[in-house]
């Protein structure tokens, strides 16, 4: 019968510990990890000193779990001195959750860091008092339930030693009773003995398990366990840190409201179907957070699975791979644009030679056109679609890279007057393009044609915003602080989004249908005032048209370069040697010298011009050359003829322009193609009077 109680004892004992001790332990170890590092006091203090919104997250989402944990605490059977402990510690976290509005509020007025501590300090002493009493507590019942079980052990031990001695007293009247006493004394030993091995096992697990649900906790990817019919019953901090929800939100649902729509359902069943046969899947979902933003989150579910082979849970394990993504991304995106950037440099480089075609057949056609004629209109606006077709090739040029930007002083005013011009001319006439003049000339150092193509892009970019309705569009150049100019291009047109906004300096971005615009006008504008050490920005909303402002550096007006008007086409008789691979190209070149009086010998081949050359140097006075030529580089030829006639001038005219030209003596003039005939005649000049008077 003492043996029979000794059991029961023991049998109580373990129930009071499983029932109590164990429980309340685990919950006091709940209470002391939002109470320490990383925990409710911890981050409310990161948030007043740091002032970062993700502190205050972090408070919130701890609170609502600590007041769980409360309420989990009052419904056990606790003594006085505990729940006066309990309350200790709930209301100093209450004091904290108080003072939460009250650190927003600070924070919003921008109050100092120690301002803020002053006027939100808690007291928190009683609450370190209550948690030192609450774990005094429940390690004094733990040690009350494991003495018990070792004291009835040690009990049952002891009696066990009696019965042996009685029996052995009794051994001489009835040796059969004796070993019927062995027996059960044999038997009672094994099982205080298996009783004893099962404490210290559970022990172990019991340790065991404390650390697994530490590392679960701390872990950095994502944890969810769900029960067969996928209904989530367990998920870790990081899940809640990484997507906004809580366990007490989610419990019970499926892991359904992650999902963004872009897997498929197809996807969702194979899932399904291969977890039920036990099957390990392993992949990348883009999922959804609370607040509505996605992540991209590298995943693999397995199934739970008990040693009789049945399952029992399914457990996700996920890894946050946004940043990953995103970095990838954006090597894939670089390595398209270089490849766009050499595809469209080369379509350049030979549209430019079509274009110089265009351009000198047009002048010379012209020339002989009757003024004011149909024929003269016709050529006029051949020549309009001519200078727009090179601007869009200035763009490419831009965006590969291939257009190095040659630095002048120039007048702002006057390349915006140009830009008008040429606009007025393709623009419906119920748009108005007015330039406000400077109250002084205003000069920045830039390439003129970049400064020309910055003007038309942010000029055409308005024009077409309004989508040919009525509208005005309004250039001004004013002064700015510490020697700065602005340049404000503003349109009447229907304004822009804030996303807009957020993507509008993008290559390829366009709001426009397909056909209608290739997205690289306002990138080109952008790489363009960033070469010139300017900024760019844009000011606009729906409803109230767009202001774009161009901050670019101040140049002194003294260091402006004399350029001579675009209608002056001076006129020469000297002789020009001229050599370009493209028969059209020269022979349009060839037509236009000769027009303006100059004595021109032409070449498709510069190895042959190169022994005209040789034959007599002083027969020729000036150079005119392509830089790319299949059999012979432009720079190559210039060098071997700068061997014979070290001063004689030299104009590159090429689609392709280098940043530096390696030849010796004076250096080369550089003109782009498609190349304006009056820009040509004025370089000609300006070279062949220079040599003249040196």
């Amino acid at each position: 019968m003492l043996t029979r109680m000794q059991f029961e004892d023991i049998r109580q004992s373990w129930v009071e510990y499983a029932e109590g001790a164990e429980r309340k332990g685990i919950l006091i170890s709940e209470i002391r990890g939002l109470l320490g590092y990383g925990g409710i006091i911890h981050n409310f203090k990161n948030y007043v000193l740091r002032q970062e919104t993700v502190y205050l997250e972090r408070v919130q989402a701890q609170l609502v779990v600590f007041d769980g944990i409360m309420s989990t605490f009052d419904s056990l059977d606790l003594s006085d001195e505990e729940r006066a402990a309990v309350a200790d510690v709930k209301d100093a976290i209450d004091d904290y959750a108080a003072m939460l509005p009250v650190a927003v509020q600070a924070v919003e007025n921008n109050w100092t860091a120690e301002r803020i501590d002053a006027r939100v300090k808690v007291d928190d002493t009683r609450a370190v008092a209550g948690m030192a009493a609450l774990e005094r507590n429940w390690q004094a019942l733990q040690r009350s339930s494991s003495n018990r079980l070792l004291t009835a052990v040690e009990q049952g031990q002891t009696l066990i030693w009696i019965g042996f001695l009685s029996l052995l007293a009794l051994v001489l009247a009835a040796l059969l009773v004796g070993w019927l006493l062995y027996g059960m004394y044999r038997d009672l030993r094994h099982a205080v003995d298996d009783l004893a091995d099962e404490l210290t096992e559970r022990k172990r697990l019991e340790h065991s398990e404390s650390r697994l649900a530490t590392a679960v906790e701390q872990s950095p990817a994502t944890i969810i366990i769900t029960d067969t019919e996928a209904r989530i019953q367990y998920v870790n901090t990081k899940f809640t840190e990484l997507t906004g929800w809580t366990l007490a939100e989610i419990k019970g649902q499926t892991p359904a409201f992650l999902q963004s729509g872009e897997t498929t359902q197809e996807v969702y069943n194979q899932i399904r179907t291969g977890l039920a046969k036990g099957e390990v899947w392993h992949g990348v979902f883009r999922n959804r957070k609370k607040d509505g933003a996605s992540y991209w989150a590298e995943s693999t579910i397995l199934p739970l699975v008990a040693p009789d082979g049945s399952i029992l849970n399914f457990i996700g394990i996920s890894e946050d791979i946004t940043e990953k993504r995103q970095a990838r991304d954006q090597v894939v995106r670089a390595q398209k644009l270089e490849a766009v950037g050499q595809l469209a440099g080369g379509v350049a480089h030979d549209f430019n030679n079509i274009l110089t075609t265009i351009v000198g057949s047009t002048h010379l056609a012209s020339l002989d056109a009757p003024e004011n004629s149909d024929l003269a209109g016709e050529i006029a606006q051949i020549d309009i679609a001519a200078r727009r077709a090179q601007s869009l090739i200035r763009e490419l040029l831009t965006f590969a890279r291939r257009e190095p930007g040659e630095m002048r002083t120039i007048n702002l005013g006057t390349i915006i007057d140009e830009v008008i011009g040429l606009l007025k001319a393709s623009v419906p006439p119920i748009i108005t393009i007015r330039h406000i003049p400077e109250d002084e000339p205003l000069f920045v150092r830039g390439d003129a044609t970049h400064l020309h193509q910055i003007i038309m892009n942010l000029c055409r970019n308005a024009a077409e915003a309004l989508a040919g309705n009525a509208g005005e569009i309004t250039l001004t150049v004013v002064p700015y602080a510490n020697k700065r100019v602005q340049l404000k291009v503003t349109d009447t047109g229907p304004g822009m989004s804030a996303e807009t906004q957020r993507h509008l300096f993008e290559p390829f971005f366009t709001t426009k249908p397909i056909g209608k615009g290739t997205g690289l006008g306002l990138s080109v504008v952008y790489g363009l005032v960033d070469e010139m050490g300017g900024q760019i920005s844009v000011h606009s909303e729906l409803g109230q048209g767009s202001t774009f402002i161009v901050d670019l550096p101040r140049a002194a007006k003294s260091e402006a370069d004399e350029v001579a008007t675009e209608d002056e086409i001076p006129r020469g008789t000297e002789r020009i040697i001229l050599v370009d691979d493209e028969a059209e190209v020269l022979g349009t070149f060839r037509r236009l010298l000769q027009r303006l009086g100059y004595r021109v010998e032409a070449f498709t081949s510069p190895r042959i011009a190169l022994d005209r050359f040789r034959s007599d140097p002083s027969r020729f006075d000036l150079v005119i050359s392509d830089m790319v030529m299949p059999d012979m580089s432009g720079e190559d030829m210039v060098r071997e003829l700068r061997t014979l006639r070290p001063e004689i001038p030299v104009v590159f005219c090429s689609a392709y322009k280098p940043r530096i030209v390696a030849v010796p003596g004076i250096a080369p003039a550089m003109l782009d193609k498609p190349v304006q005939p009056a820009k040509l005649a004025q370089e000609l000049r300006r070279l062949l009077d220079k040599a003249l008077a040196s």
